[in-house]
């Protein structure tokens, strides 16, 4: 019998305690955290494994009423302007990490930074420029998670210093993909699936408010796979924003992204043959989601990347966004993506290596529930 306690109280408790505050303001995340505790007690998870959920989730609490406590002494920054963000997309494992890196050489780019997304709010009495000290606390727990997991960085190099995926942002509203395994486990699965995002992306424009209020940029460098379930909201929140959604070979990505969720799935019991048919599913439904999406909205705000053109012209491809959404490409711009191209070039931290049936699956599988998205994006098979 596991002595980890899963309940709402316990996690709610154990933040206010942790954060010495009370207010987490709207109760809409409530529904979301009490699935997550569900999901996390009811998936084959080892006592340890279930310890590391919950402590994250306590975190993310703690986190939450830091932050409704900033929102509460500077009212302001709810009124921060933003301009139109330039928000990364598409199914993982198309390449939007890499893309992201690059375009992120632009001085004019604001990203989000990974020890950001995980402490959003300021801290009272630090001096304008001064180093966050949760910056260095972020690089330990990096190393040492590189550590623990050395073969994690082959399928998914981080940095503290390097862009990272906004995910984290929306973490803090438990309605949203989280790291991406609780989407292939029940209820959250289904439960999420059935969720208007509204509410989770104003709480995630209020945090991007909160940090160009810290950290001002002229124009915001957002990626994140998830936000294929929300375009439509982002176009809502920011009308002249811009969208780049990359395009792969479903039988790489499909495959590939089970490989990464099964890396991320330590100390649970599963079977990895089961987790394959259930991870394509799941990014079946993601893109469908965002064809209908795309039906609806104004082609001005997309633009598609194959990724088998980005690898071969990393350059070129930079090119062609910024002259679709007439963004102004300096000759110093340019050289920096350049230089940066060609000391980054894919699989410089090793080859990620997997094979289909090892995750359940097969060619003939995949094409056919992707059939829909081979018609319509044509990407390369080779």
């Amino acid at each position: 019998m596991s002595e980890i306690d899963l309940s709402i109280d316990s996690v709610l408790k154990e933040a206010e305690e942790k954060a010495g505050f009370s207010n987490f303001g709207p109760d809409d995340f409530r529904e979301g955290l009490g699935v997550l505790l569900e999901t996390y007690g009811s998936n084959g998870y080892t006592e340890k494994g279930m310890y590391k959920c919950r402590k994250r989730l306590v975190d993310l609490l703690s986190a939450r009423l830091r932050i409704e406590n900033a929102f509460t002494l500077h009212p302001e920054i709810r009124d921060v302007e933003l301009n139109p963000p330039l928000f990364l997309t598409g199914l993982p494992r198309t390449g939007t990490s890499a893309l992201l890196n690059l375009l992120a050489n632009d001085p004019v780019a604001r990203p989000l930074y990974m020890w950001e997304g995980f402490n959003p709010e300021p801290i009272e009495g630090l001096e304008p420029g001064a180093v966050d000290p949760r910056y260095q606390g972020m690089k330990d727990w990096e190393e040492q998670s590189k550590k623990d997991n050395p073969d994690f960085a082959r399928i998914h190099t981080t940095s503290v210093d390097t862009p990272e995926e906004c995910i984290h942002l929306l973490n803090h509203t438990f309605c949203d993909v989280q790291f991406g395994i609780e989407t292939m486990m029940e209820p959250y699965a289904s439960w999420f699936q059935q969720q208007d995002l509204h509410n989770s992306y104003r709480y995630y424009a209020d945090l991007l408010r909160m940090l160009q209020w810290q950290r001002p940029g002229d124009r915001w460098l957002l990626k994140t796979p998830g936000h294929l379930w929300a375009m439509d909201i982002l176009i809502e929140l920011f009308p002249e924003c811009s969208i780049i959604i990359t395009h792969r070979n479903p039988l790489e990505c499909v495959t590939s992204y089970a490989s990464m969720m099964a890396a991320m799935m330590g100390n649970r019991e599963y079977d990895k043959k089961d987790l394959g048919p259930v991870v394509m599913e799941y990014l079946a439904r993601k893109m469908e989601k965002a064809v209908a999406i795309r039906e609806q909205a104004d082609a001005k705000h997309f633009i598609d990347i194959q990724f088998d053109d980005f690898v071969s012209d990393p350059l070129g491809t930079a090119e062609k966004v910024y002259s679709y959404f007439n963004l102004p490409l300096s000759d110093s711009t340019h050289a920096a993506m350049k230089a940066y191209a060609e000391e980054h070039p894919m699989g410089k931290h090793g080859k990620h290596e997997y094979a289909l049936d090892e995750y359940g699956l097969t060619e003939d599988g995949i094409l056919q529930r992707f059939g829909f998205y081979l018609e319509k994006y044509n990407p390369p098979m080779d």
